[in-house]
């Protein structure tokens, strides 16, 4: 058992065993503790659990979206990534509802917003995301949500400057120019902006943290990358030549509210390829991945899920090769390496 999945199960245990029950705002009900943590050692392999099969393409895919600043579903949608549409469409059927204005003068105006697009089923309505650039505009965009937050936070104007500030763009610069800086933070907690969110964020930012390599781990870094029966001097006039790494890069983020079962797995990952993302990015080596998780929470109805995922072994954690990294546009390639897994477990999602 790899130690990540080891530290899932211990929170899925704690969690069955000793958590309070408290009700929720989807009603479903909850087992909740507060104040838990995650802490993974990015050279034990890319953090994606073994206990069961986890939906690597959505979560590359989401993550480009919001590195790519954008809020709208569409993207999503044409790239086969589903995990917002119930947001969208939650939204589509509160806005489309007819509204009454009383117009003053005794007489009532009734309004449709969504007018002859009301009444969509789901699947309906997804295909008009997929097919009608017009509908999609208005209908997919899901206000000021992690993406503009990330990549155009609204300023007020100061002495005639206006914003957006690209946080990304920031914390890039501020890693190659001040290294040492504990002011290397990106938040999406908007308070300002809230209101205009289908949902407040739930993991609301993320801060790193660097430090300088020893020359001891320069080298068995790059001895493990090229080979251990390379000789030591070889190496050493090699790392010189190709401008190996220097610092080592972590990452926390901090979660306010943890759907341990089915959000908790996505969300290490997608913090796990960021910190590898940002360290090709800057030139730094993926040290430590730490999750800091407030309201740490298990449905009522993934009671039975959770008891399989706790009774399975898992696998050796796998590693991940990035190319063409280009976080500025939200790009890049990657390719998965020695990823096996149990099978995967479904459940509902509570919204």
């Amino acid at each position: 058992m790899n130690k990540l999945d080891e530290q899932y199960r211990g929170i899925l245990a704690e969690l069955l065993h000793n958590g309070k029950e408290k009700g929720d705002r989807t009603g479903t009900g909850t087992l909740s503790k507060f104040g838990m943590q995650i802490r993974h050692n990015m050279k034990d392999g890319f953090p994606l659990l073994t206990t069961k099969k986890m939906a690597v393409k959505t979560m590359m895919t989401e993550l480009k979206w919001f590195l790519k600043g954008d809020t709208n579903i569409k993207y999503l949608v044409d790239n086969n990534c589903n995990i917002w549409n119930g947001d969208a469409y939650k939204n589509y059927q509160k806005e489309s509802q007819t509204k009454i204005i009383d117009n003053g003068d005794g007489t009532m105006t009734h309004i449709s917003p969504a007018s002859h697009y009301n009444f969509l089923s789901k699947e309906q309505f997804i295909e008009e995301i997929k097919t009608n650039d017009e509908f999609a505009k208005k209908w997919g965009e899901l206000g000021p949500i992690y993406g503009k937050q990330w990549r155009a936070w609204d300023f007020p104007k100061v002495n005639g400057y206006f914003g957006p500030i690209d946080q990304i763009k920031v914390l890039i610069q501020s890693l190659k120019t001040n290294p040492d800086s504990r002011r290397l933070m990106v938040n999406a907690w908007n308070v300002g902006k809230l209101h205009e969110m289908v949902l407040p964020p739930c993991h609301y930012g993320f801060q790193v943290y660097t430090r300088e390599l020893s020359e001891s781990e320069r080298f068995n870094w790059y001895g493990n990358k090229k080979g251990s029966h390379m000789h030591h001097d070889h190496i050493v006039q090699e790392m010189n030549e190709n401008n190996v790494p220097t610092r080592a890069i972590s990452l926390m983020w901090n979660q306010r509210s943890v759907d341990t079962f089915l959000g908790l797995p996505f969300n290490i990952a997608s913090y796990g390829l960021l910190l590898e993302i940002i360290a090709k990015e800057v030139n730094m080596i993926p040290d430590e991945l730490i999750g800091s998780l407030g309201d740490t929470h298990l449905y009522l109805n993934h009671i039975e899920q959770a008891e399989e995922q706790i009774s399975r072994e898992g696998f050796d954690l796998p590693t991940i090769k990035l190319s063409n990294v280009d976080i500025l546009n939200g790009e890049f390639d990657y390719e998965l390496i020695n990823y096996t897994s149990a099978t995967a477990i479904k459940a509902p999602l509570s919204n």
